[in-house]
C-alpha cells in the first residue's frame, strides 16, 4: 500500500515571510505543461499579462483582457501544485475604482483558484490595494517600469537611472507596502535604487532588471529560454530553444514531404497468428 504525501501550496503569507531570507524564485507561465515543469523549482509562478506579447504577438500588454488572464490562470493552476500562482490584472480591469478592482479580482480568484493577483502602480493604487487586502484579496504590487503605462511613458526604458528621479519610485514602493501588498515587483531600476528600496520596506522585493539587490527575481520564461523575438537587455538566456524547435519542425516537414513519415500502418501493424 503506497502512501501519497500531500504537497502544500505556498501562500502569500509564506512569500511575505521570506523577506531577508532565501531568495524568492519566480517565473512566468501561461500553460499547464510549462507550469508543471517550473513548479518544482519556483516559489511563485506569475501568469503575466506579458502573455499578450509572448502568446498572441501583440506589441504591448494593453490589449490583454480579463478573460485571457483567467483562461491561462486556470491552465497554470491545473499544471502546478506547489508554487504560489499570481495572476496579473490586465489594463482597464482595476483602475476605474476600488469596487471595479475588487469585483474583477474576486472573479480571478474564484475562476482560476490562484492565490493572489498582481497590479501595476504605486501611490496612486495604494487605496485600491488596501481595499482589496481588507476584503481578502492578496496583492502583489508592481512599481518602477510599469508596462501597462507604455502609452504615457513612451518606451520601455529603465527608471531611476538618475538619483534625482528616485523620489517618486521610493514613494510608490513605500505606499504599496503600507497599503498591505505582500510583495512588490520592481522593474528596470538601477542597482543602487533597488538596494535602497529593498532595505526600506518590510515586504519582499522581486526584481526584473533591478539587480541582485532584491529579495527575489522574476523573468518571462520564453525570454530566458530564447523563444522570444525581442528580449530586454537585462535578460540572461539560460537556453536557446528556438533553433531546436525550428529544426524539429523542419525535420518533420521534410519526412512528411518525402513520405518517409511513419504512418498508422507502421505504428499499428496488424499481428497475424501463426498457423
Amino acid at each position: 500500500m503506497s502512501i501519497q504525501k500531500d504537497v502544500k501550496r505556498l501562500t502569500a503569507p509564506d512569500i511575505r515571510a521570506r523577506k531577508g531570507g532565501d531568495a524568492i524564485v519566480m517565473l512566468t507561465s501561461y500553460h499547464a505543461h510549462t507550469a508543471s515543469l517550473v513548479d518544482k523549482y519556483c516559489d511563485v509562478i506569475l501568469v503575466g499579462d506579458s502573455l499578450g506579447m509572448v502568446m498572441h504577438g501583440l506589441e504591448t500588454t494593453v490589449p490583454v483582457t480579463l478573460d485571457m488572464m483567467i483562461l491561462q490562470g486556470h491552465a497554470v493552476m491545473r499544471g502546478s501544485e506547489r508554487a504560489l500562482v499570481v495572476v496579473d490584472m490586465p489594463f482597464g480591469s482595476y483602475e476605474a475604482s476600488r469596487e471595479q478592482a475588487f469585483m474583477n479580482a474576486a472573479r480571478v480568484l474564484k475562476e482560476t483558484g490562484c492565490g493572489a493577483i498582481k497590479l501595476e502602480g504605486g501611490a496612486r493604487m495604494a487605496e485600491t490595494i488596501r481595499f482589496l487586502v481588507e476584503r481578502g484579496v492578496p496583492v502583489m504590487a508592481h512599481v518602477g517600469l510599469t508596462p501597462q503605462s507604455i502609452n504615457t511613458i513612451g518606451s520601455f526604458r529603465a527608471q531611476g537611472r538618475d538619483e534625482g528621479d528616485w523620489g517618486p519610485i521610493e514613494q510608490d514602493t513605500l505606499a504599496v507596502s503600507q497599503a498591505g501588498a505582500f510583495s512588490v515587483v520592481i522593474e528596470a531600476v538601477a542597482e543602487p535604487l533597488a538596494r535602497k528600496l529593498t532595505a526600506a520596506v518590510p515586504i519582499p522585493t522581486i526584481g526584473i532588471g533591478a539587480s541582485v539587490a532584491c529579495d527575489g527575481q522574476v523573468l518571462v520564461l520564453e525570454d530566458m529560454l530564447g523563444l522570444s523575438p525581442r528580449v530586454p537587455k537585462f535578460v540572461k538566456r539560460y537556453g536557446d530553444l528556438g533553433p531546436g524547435i525550428e529544426k524539429a519542425v523542419a525535420d518533420y516537414a521534410a519526412e512528411v514531404r518525402s513520405r518517409a513519415f511513419p504512418g498508422p500502418e507502421h505504428v499499428y501493424a496488424m499481428k497475424t497468428k501463426k498457423p
